[in-house]
């Protein structure tokens, strides 16, 4: 299971870093935990990290967790604790949100 983690995490890591606005260092350790990524808020018109969790959950149906409850303000927290299948869905929809939105800008 450590190296199922390790490529997840190194898979969200890479994925999250090329889109627009997005930095993903990668942590310690390869674990069932949150990842902590800085967000794009403004850029897209969000007011807060809290914002665009919302973003994300209404318009490309991905949960993430607002860093700010974490002390970690304009960022989010995500798990990839799930499948390689689901992660590859849940950053594809992101991309397209992350894509569209920086686009339209």
């Amino acid at each position: 299971m450590t190296e199922a983690f390790k490529q997840r995490r190194d898979y969200v890591v890479r994925a999250l870093n090329s889109l627009p606005g997005v930095s993903c260092l990668p942590a310690r350790a390869p674990s069932t935990r949150s990842r902590t990524c800085r967000a794009p808020s403004a850029a897209l018109g969000c007011r807060d990290d809290s914002e665009f969790a919302e973003l994300l959950l209404n318009e490309a149906g991905v949960a993430v967790v607002p860093g700010s409850g974490f002390g970690a303000p304009g960022h989010m927290r995500l798990s990839f604790a799930c499948s390689m299948p689901t992660l590859e869905q849940a950053l594809n929809r992101i991309a397209r949100i992350l894509i569209a939105r920086v686009d339209a800008a």
